[in-house]
C-alpha cells in the first residue's frame, strides 16, 4: 500500500453482515486496486471492493511502465481524497485492458463503496509551443501525488515511470466533483516540443496544495540544459489559478541546471503551506527536494528564477528530502536525511527559521533518503511527533518499517524518544529481472487516540490498552478452554464456546514440559494466573478431548 490510510468517524456502513450502528472507519487502498472500509478501532474488515486487474510492471526494463521503485503490480498508488459533506472518496485506479492500461477516477460512496456517478476514464491533450498536440498516454504516465479536493474539482498530477522520457511529461488535470466533468484546461510544466520533456509532478507521493484559488506543487528533472520559465518549468514550486489556464508565479533555484544534469529533483519533496503568519510576510510555504535545501517562499512573490541567487526568505539544510514536511504551532517539521528536525518560523523583523529540535538517526533502508511525519497534541499541549521509517524489500534487505514517537522538549534541543515499534512490512515481491524492490511512501496516520500504518498487506493500529479496573480482579478468568485461533512465538490467542478471546502466555508451561505444540485450530484447556493487563500466564496446557466450536 503506498497511499495512506484515511479515517472517517461516526459514518454507518451498508453491507450484508455488517454490524448496525455508526462506525468509525479507515479506509485503505491498494496497489491491487482494492478498496477496504475497516472498523477503525477493532480492525474488522466491514467492505471490500476491487477496481479491476491491476497492470503488471512488464520484465523488460525499457518499457515505460518498468521501474524498479514499484512492486509488481501497479492499482491504486496514490492517496484518495474524501468529501466528508458528501460522504464520498475520490480516487484513481490504474487497470490493465486488453492491451493498454488506463487511468479511472472514481466518486465512491463511503457508505457502500460503489460509484456515485460513472467512473471516468483520464484522457488529455495539450497544444505545444510550436503549434503541435500532446496526448495523454497512461502506459507512460504514474500517478503518484494525493489527489486533492479543492474549488470544487478533482485534481490529479502525473510523472514519468523512472525518468522514461521519450513520451513523459508532468500534468496537471481536473475534474468537476460533482459529475467528474473534465475541466477545460489542463496544465504542462513542459510545452517544448524538443523530447525527451518530463518535469513531471510527483513529490514522493505528497499532494497538491491549495489555498485561496490557487494550487501549489513541485516539478521534477527535465533534460538537462532545456530549463526555460517560459515553457519547461523544471525543478520549480509553481503557483496556478484553479482553472488550470495561468501560471500566477513560481520559484527555482539557481542551480537549476545543476539539478537537471544529475537527477536532483526539486519536485522529489511536496509543498507545505502555512497558515497566515504575523508580520509583514504573512502568506508562506515550505519545500525541499534530493539536495536537501528546504526554501522558506514568499507565496505572494515567490522569488521567480535568477541564476546569481535564490530570491526566497531562507533556505536551510535538511538532508535529502524524498519527503514532505508537516507544521505545528509556528514550527515546520522537516524528515530529510535520516533525522526529524523541527523549525521554529520566526516572523520578524524578516522572515527566517531557526533549528530548535533534532531526532537522532533514524533506520532507514533503500535507496531514497526521507520519510513522512504527522503531528498530533491536545492544542498546544501534548505535542507528539510521529514517523514511520523508510524500508524496502530490496536484498539484502532493509530494517522493517518502525513507527517512532518523539516529543520536542521545551528549553532543549532534544526530541524525546517516546516510543517505538515495528509497524508491518515491507516484503514485497521483487519484480522479474529487477534486483531492487519497491520503496516505501509510508504516513503515519493519527485519529482519536489512535495511530494507523498502512505497510504490504497490512494495516497496523497502535493505540493505548485500558488497564483493567481493579473492581473485576476477582472475575478474572484463570482457566480456559477453547480453539486457539493466532500464535505468535509463546503467545496465543484463545476462542472459547462463548466466543470470548482470551490472550495465553505459555513460555512457563513449555519451559516445564506442560504444553503441547501450540497450532491454530487446535483445542486446549489452560490453568494459570491473569495479570493487570488482562494475559494469561499459562501453567499448564493440556489437549482438550472435545474441543469447543468457537
Amino acid at each position: 500500500m503506498y497511499a495512506q490510510p484515511l479515517i472517517v468517524p461516526d459514518i454507518t456502513i451498508s453491507g450484508a453482515g455488517v454490524p448496525p450502528g455508526p462506525h468509525d472507519v479507515v479506509y485503505v487502498v491498494t496497489e491491487n486496486n482494492s478498496i477496504y472500509a475497516i472498523d477503525a478501532n477493532n480492525g474488522e474488515i466491514l467492505l471490500f471492493r476491487n477496481l479491476g486487474q491491476a497492470v503488471p510492471a512488464p520484465p523488460n526494463s525499457a518499457e515505460m511502465h518498468a521501474c524498479r521503485n514499484n512492486g509488481p503490480r501497479i492499482g491504486i498508488e496514490s492517496t484518495p481524497v474524501i468529501d466528508l459533506a458528501q460522504g464520498t472518496m475520490y480516487l484513481m485506479s490504474y487497470t490493465m485492458g486488453d492491451v493498454q492500461p488506463a487511468y479511472r477516477l472514481h466518486a465512491i460512496d463511503l457508505a457502500t463503496l460503489n460509484d456515485r456517478v460513472a467512473p471516468v476514464v483520464v484522457s488529455a491533450s495539450h497544444k505545444l509551443d510550436d503549434g503541435s498536440t500532446f496526448v495523454f498516454d497512461a502506459a507512460k504516465h504514474r500517478q503518484r501525488a494525493a489527489l486533492l479536493l479543492a474549488h470544487g474539482n478533482i485534481y490529479a498530477a502525473f510523472s514519468s515511470w523512472c525518468d522514461r522520457t521519450s513520451a513523459s511529461r508532468g500534468w496537471l488535470l481536473g475534474w468537476g466533483a460533482a459529475d467528474l466533468k473534465p475541466l477545460e484546461a489542463n496544465f504542462l510544466p513542459d510545452r517544448s516540443p524538443t523530447l525527451p520533456a518530463l518535469s513531471t509532478i510527483w513529490m514522493s507521493g505528497y499532494g497538491i496544495a491549495a489555498v485561496a484559488g490557487h494550487l501549489y506543487f513541485a516539478t521534477g528533472n527535465s533534460r538537462k540544459n532545456t530549463y526555460d520559465s517560459n515553457n519547461n518549468l523544471s525543478e520549480s514550486v509553481v503557483k496556478v489559478s484553479a482553472d488550470l489556464r495561468q501560471v500566477l508565479d513560481f520559484f527555482t533555484p539557481s542551480n537549476v541546471n545543476q539539478l537537471d544534469t544529475n537527477d536532483v529533483d526539486l519536485g522529489s519533496g511536496g509543498v507545505l503551506l502555512l497558515p497566515d503568519q504575523l508580520g509583514n510576510v504573512r502568506h508562506m510555504a515550505a519545500a525541499a527536494g534530493k539536495d536537501g535545501q528546504m526554501f522558506l517562499i514568499d507565496r505572494n512573490n515567490m522569488g521567480g528564477f535568477n541564476t546569481a541567487a535564490n530570491h526566497v526568505l531562507d533556505t536551510k539544510q535538511i538532508g535529502a528530502c524524498w519527503c514532505g514536511q508537516s507544521y505545528y504551532l509556528n514550527n515546520i517539521v522537516s524528515s530529510g536525511g535520516t533525522r526529524v528536525g523541527v523549525w521554529q518560523v520566526i516572523t520578524w523583523p524578516s522572515p527566517s527559521l531557526t533549528q530548535i529540535h533534532s531526532s537522532t538517526d533514524l533506520p532507514l533502508g533503500g535507496d531514497s533518503p526521507g520519510f513522512f511525519t504527522s503531528i498530533s497534541s491536545n492544542g498546544e499541549a501534548d505535542v507528539i511527533i510521529w514517523a514511520v521509517s523508510r524500508s524496502n524489500s530490496s536484498p539484502p534487505g532493509g530494517p522493517e518499517p518502525t513507527l517512532f514517537a518523539f516529543q520536542p522538549i521545551p528549553g532543549t534541543f532534544e526530541l524525546k524518544l517516546l516510543f517505538q515499534s515495528v509497524a508491518g512490512n515491507w516484503d514485497v515481491p521483487l519484480q522479474a529481472n529487477w534486483n531492487e524492490g519497491a520503496n516505501s511512501n509510508i504516513v503515519p496516520v493519527v485519529a482519536n487516540g489512535q495511530v494507523y500504518v498502512a505497510s504490504y498487506k497490512e494495516l497496523d493500529i497502535f493505540g493505548f490498552v485500558p488497564p483493567v479496573a481493579e473492581a473485576r480482579t476477582t472475575e478474572i478468568i484463570q482457566n480456559a478452554s477453547g480453539q486457539i485461533i493466532a500464535v505468535s512465538g509463546s503467545q496465543f490467542t484463545l476462542k472459547t464456546g462463548t466466543g470470548t478471546e482470551v490472550r495465553v502466555e505459555a513460555e512457563l508451561a513449555i519451559k516445564n514440559g506442560l504444553s503441547p505444540e501450540l497450532v491454530v485450530g487446535q483445542g486446549v484447556n489452560v490453568s494459570g494466573n491473569v495479570d493487570a493487563q488482562g494475559l494469561l500466564h499459562a501453567d499448564v496446557i493440556k489437549p482438550a478431548r472435545t474441543a469447543k466450536k468457537p
